[in-house]
């Protein structure tokens, strides 16, 4: 019987609020900590670029992608989501 997979996305900003960029270094730990998790993971640099409204300021994000294709248990739910959540 084969397990169900679950694929998991998740933006990464590339600058802060400020515009300053996030140092790459940040964004390799992060990488390298699903690795380490689940052994794999894709990232695409530059991916997307998010629109956000806050009062009358329009403000804009350069985005990277991380996704994962992982088995579809409970314990790899609650990893991700506390993943996602910091």
């Amino acid at each position: 019987m084969r397990s169900k997979l679950r694929r998991y996305e998740v933006l990464l900003p590339a600058r802060y609020n400020d515009g300053q960029e996030v140092p790459g270094d940040l964004i390799g730990e992060a990488v390298k900590e699903i690795v380490k998790q689940f052994g794999a993971v894709a990232f695409f640099e530059n991916a997307a670029k998010g629109y956000w409204q806050h009062g009358d300021t329009l403000y804009r994000d350069d985005l990277g992608l991380i996704v994962v294709d992982v088995r579809d248990t409970a314990a790899n739910r609650k990893w991700m989501k506390a993943y996602k959540a910091r």
